[in-house]
C-alpha cells in the first residue's frame, strides 16, 4: 500500500524567456541579448529594434523632433486579399501606433542638427506605400531647405504591394530627391538594417554618399531562390549579407549599434 501519492507537475515556462538567433540560430537568453542592445552574444548579429530605441540610439536625448505625422495612407485600388487593405491598415495603426512604415523628423547628433528618417519593420514589413514614399520626399526637402545631413535607417521587405504601380512609382520619386540633394552638396548616410530588400534596395538606400550597415544584415533584391533560378548559377555562400556586400564594394563600412552614433558624427565632421 502507497503511503503518498505521486503528483507530476509540469513547470511553466513564460513565453518569450529565449531568443533564437536569426544568424548563428542559437537560442539565448532573452535578457541577455537586451542587455547587449539586441546584439547576439555569440555571433555579433544585430536584432531588429523599435522606432523609439533607435532615435535613442542616434540621436542627443530629446531632440527629436516628429514632422509630417499627419500623412495616412488610403486604399486607391480598392485592394483585398484575405483582408481589405484598408482594414489591414488600421490593424497596423492600432498595434504599432504610427500611421505608417516610415517616420522622419529632425534632431541633432552631438549638438549638429540633422534630418533622420527611420523605418518601421512591424509596419507591414517596412513596406513602401506612397505615404512612405512622400515622407522620404519631405525628409528630403527638409534637409535641402535647412543644408542639414540627411539620414535614413532602412528596414524593409520593399515596394507594398497593395498600392501596386502607385507604390513602385515611389522608387522614382525618392531617387530624383536624392539627385537633387546630391548636386547641391548635402550629404546623405543611408543606414542598412536586417533586412532590406526589393524597392528599397532598388532606389534611395543604395544612393547614400556614404553607406553603412549593421554586422551580417541582409540586404538586396530578391531572394537568393529567385536570383539563383534567374541566373541559373549557384550563389556564394553568405552572398546577400554586409560582410559579402562591404568585400565586394558594394556598402562603405559596417558599423556595430554601439557605435553607430559615434560613427555619425565623424562622418558628419568630415562632410564639414
Amino acid at each position: 500500500m502507497a503511503w503518498f501519492k505521486r503528483e507530476d507537475r509540469k513547470i511553466k515556462i513564460p513565453e518569450g524567456l529565449w531568443i533564437k538567433c536569426n544568424y548563428c540560430r542559437e537560442i539565448i537568453y532573452r535578457k541577455e541579448v537586451e542587455k547587449n542592445s539586441m546584439v547576439c552574444p555569440k555571433c555579433r548579429y544585430h536584432f531588429g529594434i523599435s522606432i523609439e530605441e533607435r532615435i535613442a540610439l542616434m540621436l542627443d536625448e530629446g531632440s527629436f523632433k516628429e514632422q509630417d505625422s499627419n500623412i495616412y495612407p488610403f486604399d486607391p485600388l480598392t485592394f483585398r486579399d484575405s483582408l481589405k487593405y484598408k482594414d489591414r491598415l488600421k490593424n497596423y495603426q492600432k498595434s504599432t501606433g504610427y500611421a505608417d512604415a516610415f517616420i522622419s523628423g529632425e534632431g541633432t547628433i552631438n549638438g549638429k542638427p540633422v534630418i533622420l528618417g527611420v523605418f518601421n519593420f512591424k509596419f507591414m514589413g517596412g513596406s513602401m506605400g506612397s505615404v512612405v514614399g512622400e515622407k522620404i520626399l519631405r525628409a528630403t526637402e527638409a534637409s535641402f531647405s535647412s543644408r542639414s545631413p540627411l539620414i535614413i535607417v532602412s528596414a524593409s521587405g520593399g515596394a507594398r504591394m497593395q498600392e501596386g504601380i502607385l507604390s513602385l512609382m515611389q522608387m522614382a520619386k525618392t531617387s530624383a530627391a536624392i539627385a537633387r540633394l546630391s548636386e547641391a552638396g548635402v550629404p546623405y548616410i543611408s543606414i542598412l538594417t536586417d533586412p532590406t530588400f526589393g524597392g528599397v534596395t532598388a532606389s534611395f538606400a543604395m544612393l547614400g554618399d556614404i553607406i553603412i550597415a549593421e554586422p551580417k544584415a541582409l540586404i538586396g533584391f530578391a531572394g537568393p531562390r529567385v536570383v539563383e533560378q534567374t541566373i541559373k548559377q549557384q550563389l556564394p555562400e553568405g552572398f546577400q549579407r554586409a560582410e559579402f556586400l562591404l568585400e565586394h564594394g558594394m556598402i562603405d563600412m559596417i558599423v556595430e549599434r554601439k557605435m553607430l552614433k559615434e560613427t555619425l558624427a565623424q562622418v558628419i565632421r568630415f562632410f564639414g
